[in-house]
């Protein structure tokens, strides 16, 4: 075989992710170099649990919640194993997802520290009515899980995989205009069960000409409104036009946003989806950087990531299904639901329209079960729109 010059370029294939590099370690795992550690975190401190080559006990620790105690503590633990003729080649540190996000993998990584965040829904616990929790058992609990994990076993446990510092921020816009437009309905909601006990019906607080129409209210009995129900529904009033302001304020910069970096692979998935007719910018930039931007090995891992999936029950004789999973992305999750049922008004020639109504022509009741699936299908169909360019049969999509 000829062996290739110096001037020719090798042709690399783009590295893909494996497909169970979360739920179990493709490193070897070499027990008398390797110095493993997991933290147990809240608010008051870290209770650190590890496993020393060398050291017969395994110690445990409690810390401040500082990034250096636990360096020092690290390395510390370090020295007692090379003490003991061991020289540590890989330390490992895992925690659970929580509360206190990725940042600490982050910066364990900056200092050339392997970390891994845990899911916490994959590792087993005890199923007594009545069992102990400590932290002390929680840690002693995840550390076996992550040893396991570590020798390459299976389903020991699984690991999220850690956005990095970008990806993490692009998720914030998406997220707080979600929490505004629920403050708006609660406000709407709440200014009108405050009318309807008073027996007034038929207000609608987002006019323009809403706060002047306050004045002229009459309850049935031809009384104005009280002095403080009132001045209570004016402020009412205008915290809804603060919390709408913020919420064209966050829209317009995810515009100039788009704009900026019109070839960034982000900008380029959002008007892909964009171009879909009953698909929005807000709902578009959502399912991007929050599922579409992952690596996903297949189908089925994206409709289990959104928790569109069902959670059978089998045992013996029995054989029931109990719903939806729920143990995806909730946000993904509500998105498709209602995306789907807008689905069916803006795209009915599209094969997973015609799929729907061939379901359920003769069934009305089960609209709201099969609609799951539509939103299962339609995910999958955008996957593979934004991943592999394959437009969903029968789907219209505007000019680029």
């Amino acid at each position: 075989m000829r062996k290739p010059r110096q001037s020719e370029p090798r042709q690399c294939k783009p590295q893909q992710r494996k497909a169970d590099d979360l739920s179990r370690c493709l490193m070897p795992l070499i027990a008398d170099q390797t110095l493993i550690a997991v933290v147990e975190l809240s608010l008051s401190g870290w209770l650190v649990a590890g496993v020393v080559p060398g050291v017969e006990r395994q110690p445990l620790k409690k810390l401040k919640p500082e990034l250096d105690r636990l360096l020092e503590l690290l390395g510390r633990w370090g020295n007692e194993a090379e003490r003991s003729g061991r020289k540590i080649a890989r330390t490992v540190v895992a925690y659970e997802a929580g509360r206190d996000g990725f940042w600490l993998a982050r910066s364990l990584k900056a200092y050339g520290i392997e970390a891994h965040v845990i899911h916490p829904a994959s590792v087993a616990v005890s199923r007594e009515h009545r069992r102990a929790k400590t932290d002390r058992l929680d840690t002693e609990l995840l550390k076996r899980a992550f040893i396991g994990w570590l020798r390459g076993e299976r389903d020991h446990c699984r690991m999220v995989a850690i956005p990095t510092f970008h990806e993490e921020d692009a998720k914030r816009p998406s997220r707080e205009r979600e929490c505004l437009v629920a403050e708006q309905s609660r406000l709407i909601n709440r200014m009108k069960s405050t009318l309807v006990r008073l027996g007034i019906r038929g207000f609608n607080p987002k006019l323009k000409c809403a706060m002047r129409r306050l004045e002229e209210l009459r309850t049935p009995e031809g009384e104005p409104l009280p002095p403080n129900t009132l001045a209570g529904l004016r402020r009412d009033l205008e915290r809804r036009a603060f919390v709408c302001e913020q919420i064209q304020k966050i829209e317009a910069e995810r515009v100039a946003r788009l704009e900026r970096a019109p070839e960034a692979r982000p900008t380029l998935m959002v008007r892909l989806l964009g171009r879909v007719i009953g698909i929005g910018v807000e709902t578009a930039d959502l399912l991007v950087h929050e599922i579409l931007l992952r690596s996903m090995r297949d189908r089925r891992a994206v409709g289990r990531y959104a928790g569109l999936t069902g959670s059978p029950q089998r045992s013996g004789s029995l054989n029931r299904e109990k719903g939806l999973a729920r143990s995806g992305n909730p946000r993904v999750r509500r998105t498709m639901v209602q995306l789907a049922w807008r689905f069916l008004l803006h795209q009915k020639d599209s094969a997973l329209a015609q799929w729907f109504h061939e379901r359920t022509k003769n069934a009305r009741r089960t609209r709201k079960t099969i609609i799951v699936a539509l939103a299962r299908k339609l995910l999958v169909a955008l996957w593979r729109l934004v991943h592999e360019g394959i437009i969903p049969e029968g789907i219209v999509m505007r000019p680029a």
